[in-house]
């Protein structure tokens, strides 16, 4: 399995993972062009896609949705929730592209069998996913306002988990955000901090994680030195030393990861 980051931060996200032959797209938070360009740079071309699997409604995973879906002929797996509240934002696509799942319940796309959790956010229908393939699993799971045990659960034994260190909190209270904003960011349907995205890494070190992706990072209310400093420190203090960290880019691709 290969997992590519393109893009990822409150701006845009959008994921590459490829398992045999099977290549899918996770969101599409960005322009179409945007979105094109970073494929071509790591040597994918959009026709080769499965899909586009969407993990929530909000514009930083769907903006080019519908443009990618149209252009290429792409099917968009989404939960219902999910579809309909996107829909002003993605518009029409094709019936046949139009791929449901139920949360809670696995399918395939190629070689890649798909589980889609529920997650903690102020979205209609959020979710992550688990990727399995050949005895390797992955999770990604970003916008999520706490680390609840069944997402602990779905997580657990992935080789490399896609996870969100979104703002540290200090930074976010003393920033400039109005009040209202700061609490929504805070609250369990909200977005993970530094702190806690380590206080999840150090339980799921135990089932076998090894690598971690930091991702969606805020521009305002965060640093990758800060992520990565907070999300360390946690890990050290548990004695974990054999975990490796890497911050995700916002405007540009991360690297390719082989699981």
């Amino acid at each position: 399995m290969r997992f590519i980051p393109l893009f990822s931060g409150s701006s845009g996200n959008s994921s590459v993972i490829e398992a045999g032959k099977t290549r899918v797209l996770v969101d599409a938070g960005l322009t179409g062009k945007l979105i094109t360009e970073a494929l071509y740079s790591v040597g994918v071309s959009p026709e080769t896609l499965a899909g586009i699997l969407v993990t929530h409604d909000h514009v930083d995973h769907t903006k080019g949705v519908g443009i990618l879906s149209r252009k290429y002929d792409l099917p968009v797996y989404a939960n219902e929730g999910t579809f309909r509240a996107m829909s002003p934002i993605v518009k029409e696509l094709d019936f046949k592209n139009v791929r449901l799942f139920r949360t809670g319940e696995d399918f395939y796309i190629g070689e890649l069998n798909v589980t889609p959790f529920k997650t903690p956010h102020d979205a209609a229908e959020s979710v992550g996913f688990t990727f399995a393939h050949r005895g390797k699993k992955l999770c990604y799971m970003t916008d999520i306002g706490c680390f609840r045990e069944s997402m602990f659960d779905e997580a657990a034994g992935s080789r490399l988990i896609f996870i969100e260190a979104n703002h540290d909190v200090e930074m976010l209270k003393s920033g400039p955000y109005p009040y209202q904003l700061k609490m929504r960011i805070l609250s369990e349907s909200g977005h993970l901090s530094n702190e806690n995205c380590g206080k999840a890494l150090v339980r799921l070190y135990e089932t076998g994680v090894r690598y971690a992706v930091l991702g969606h990072l805020s521009k305002e209310n965060n640093t990758e030195e800060a992520a990565y400093q907070a999300v360390t420190a946690e890990l050290e203090k548990a004695g974990i030393t054999d975990m490796r960290v890497i911050v995700a880019k916002r405007d540009a691709v991360t690297g390719i990861f082989k699981i």
